[in-house]
């Protein structure tokens, strides 16, 4: 359970990095409210970060793996570069998923989905990096 936390946190905090980072996503808190630290973000956009961050990854768990399961091939000629395109298209899915919801990521293209889902996967790796002996798994 401790892993699964920590995993969700660093997934929130690499999606903050890659929305401020890369210009053509944003996010959309579900209400707005006081900014927790002065000049910081407020509680409702750092709940909205961390429940987006949870649908990215229940989307990458389910999806994503049928997706990289059919398209194997395609990650074996192309050395797993297009794992890069599957995750833009899965940022474009949580998309679809915040536009039902009316909060959440929002992606203005495919472009910048490939752009965010670099940053997101390099933020996210660093961060992991670092977090990994605090949390205890040996690979």
């Amino acid at each position: 359970m401790l892993r699964f936390l920590v995993r969700l946190l660093v997934n929130s905090v690499a999606l903050a990095i890659a929305v401020w980072i890369v210009p053509g996503l944003t996010m959309v808190a579900y209400a707005e409210g006081e900014p927790v630290i002065a000049g910081g973000p407020s509680l409702e956009l750092i709940v909205s970060y961390v429940f987006i961050a949870f649908v990215f990854g229940l989307i990458n768990g389910i999806v994503g793996n049928a997706i990289r399961i059919v398209a194997f091939p395609l990650y074996v000629l192309t050395l797993g570069l297009i794992a890069l395109v599957v995750n833009a298209l899965l940022l474009l899915l949580v998309t679809l998923v915040s536009q039902w919801l009316g909060f959440g990521l929002f992606v203005q293209d495919f472009y910048w989905g490939i752009i965010g889902a670099l940053v997101l996967s390099l933020s996210s790796w660093i961060i992991g990096m670092v977090l990994r002996p605090f949390v205890g798994k040996r690979r």
